[in-house]
């Protein structure tokens, strides 16, 4: 009798195990270096066939096919790698192109970004959900929070909170600044800055009189925005610079663009990245 139950109970954790394995996706597509870099943490980066333009870390997710060109995205590129399961940002692919997908038994699950330490956490658990692997994803998550509790508790402070500005910048003739409410809002609350935008949400035009009037201390693009801005003492050069606390003691910063807007597993080493050289 006990050893039925033994066989039984053995047959049952099998059956359960192969359920399991069948329902984890075997060929994912992830548009977003948010997602691709989660993904990967998580453990299926072998499971990863293609991704979009925007993931670049680690260099193995980098090396992966782009089913994108500027961010551009086509059915037939995305198709071509037979995924089971593609993963995009909310809002980044049409309902017209969401339903053709559906209608060719590709699964999409639609991820929503929260700028925050709890939202970082869901973010995780949303994926770890949809590849079908929730328990690598509470592993994922536990030591993301510790790292997270870790990096607070030990961030370098000031005299003063430092307001920083944030451009985006493709070159001279496209920038803008971070508003409330944006990622880079949420980076650099975190880090232990204050944005010297308050006056609007998320993104709007770069202008030099906002530059002057908001007055930063410290002005942080992303590495490749500098870059395409000629280099730090190209843009100390530009109209306003000067004017600023910022451009008179030559703090401009640049940081790795996927890092900095992480806020997944990755928002410990972008917290302390920033609040190193912020302050």
């Amino acid at each position: 009798m006990i050893n039925r139950i033994l066989l039984l109970f053995t047959f049952l954790l099998l059956v359960s195990y192969s359920e399991r394995v069948l329902a984890q996706a075997k060929r994912i597509i992830t548009l977003g270096s948010s997602i691709s870099e989660t993904v990967h943490a998580l453990g299926y980066g072998r499971s990863m066939v293609a991704t979009d333009v925007t993931s670049v870390s680690p260099e193995e997710v980098n090396r992966l096919p782009k089913v994108s060109k500027n961010r551009s995205l086509s059915i037939e590129s995305i198709t071509a790698y037979r995924p089971d399961l593609i993963l995009a940002p909310e809002g980044d692919l049409s309902r017209e192109t969401l339903f053709q997908f559906k209608s060719l038994g590709i699964k999409v699950v639609s991820l929503k970004q929260e700028y925050s330490v709890q939202g970082a956490l869901k973010f995780i658990r949303q994926i770890a959900s949809a590849i079908g692997d929730k328990a690598k994803g509470e592993l994922l998550v536990q030591k993301t929070e510790r790292n997270i509790h870790l990096t607070l508790s030990q961030l370098k402070k000031g005299n003063k909170i430092p307001k920083v500005l944030f451009i985006y910048a493709r070159g001279v003739g496209t920038m803008n600044v971070a508003g409330k409410g944006s990622s880079i809002d949420a980076i650099i609350k975190l880090s232990g800055g204050k944005n010297a935008i308050q006056e609007f949400n998320e993104f709007k035009p770069y202008t030099t009189e906002a530059l002057i009037k908001s007055n930063p201390d410290i002005i942080l693009l992303f590495d490749f925005g500098l870059s395409s801005l000629g280099g730090k003492e190209a843009f100390l050069d530009m109209p306003g610079v000067s004017y600023t606390n910022a451009g008179r003691n030559k703090r401009i910063i640049e940081m790795n663009g996927p890092l900095l807007i992480n806020f997944s597993n990755r928002l410990p080493e972008a917290i302390k990245t920033l609040n190193s050289r912020i302050l």
